[in-house]
């Protein structure tokens, strides 16, 4: 059925509004029953567009459900992208404040940065470890505009892919030098052990996630170019995160990343 172009631009406008607002807004379907993924994904950069127009350039991408268990609890059987914008670089020495968002959550991710461009089309494994400069440790800070979280396939890609920050640790590690299909991640919030996951959780290989995205965006016309960061999805589940938390994800032969909520 599919979205008149009045329609998306009134979806993408509500989003816009619920981010700088911070005042949540019911799941796209209930507005929008006639909403596809081709309507999801047009939404989602007439966003973009808007952001890269004010001064925003692309810093990378975001592949998201990429764990079976995420893509069972939605229906899908790929996973879905969003965009990384120069905007929504974190550092781990600046505080993050939390009143800019609805209800924040962190990721705990492997992050690719490309020295190369990476093909599209046909693009392998044996490409993205060529074309990768080095591994980082990495969070990503995710958020809804779709109020608590009640969200589907639709409202995540509209909403680009839930994605509001990404944040890289210190270590820089050559792909070749460790296995990035068995790196070990823990989360520790406010010193407490949240979660334990590992690499092999995202795909069964990260590198795996990379490839698809980049033979993905390639259909729009898009490539991941060199200098880009790619996170290639989430090694445990989401957690929640509020003001005054001190956040730590740790990866074996990788290194930590640090952060803290203002």
């Amino acid at each position: 059925m599919g979205l008149t172009d009045a329609q998306r631009d009134q979806a993408a406008e509500a989003l816009r509004t619920a981010e700088a607002t911070q005042v949540a807004i019911a799941p796209l379907l209930q507005s929008y029953p006639g909403i596809d993924v081709v309507d999801a994904y047009e939404i989602q950069l007439l966003n973009i567009r808007r952001r890269l127009a004010a001064g925003a350039t692309v810093h990378g991408h975001k592949v998201g459900l990429s764990s079976k268990a995420m893509q069972e609890m939605m229906g899908v059987d790929e996973p879905d992208y969003g965009h990384l914008l120069s905007d929504m670089v974190h550092t781990e020495e600046s505080p993050i404040p939390t009143r800019s968002f609805l209800i924040p959550r962190v990721e705990v991710e492997v992050g690719f940065v490309l020295g190369d461009d990476l093909p599209g089309e046909g693009c392998t494994v044996a490409d993205v470890l060529r074309c990768t400069d080095y591994i980082a440790p990495a969070i990503e800070l995710i958020d809804s505009r779709i109020a608590d979280w009640k969200i589907g396939l639709m409202d995540t890609i509209a909403d680009n892919a839930s994605s509001c920050g990404v944040i890289l640790g210190k270590e820089r590690v050559k792909p070749d030098e460790l296995d990035v299909k068995a790196i070990e991640a823990t989360l520790d919030i406010n010193g407490t052990r949240v979660a334990a996951g590992r690499s092999d959780a995202v795909l069964g290989d990260p590198t795996i996630a990379v490839a698809w995205l980049a033979n993905k965006v390639a259909s729009f016309g898009v490539r991941l170019e060199a200098g880009h960061v790619v996170l290639p999805g989430s090694c445990t589940r989401a957690y929640d995160v509020k003001p005054g938390d001190d956040v730590v994800a740790t990866f074996s032969g990788l290194g930590s990343v640090h952060l803290t909520f203002a």
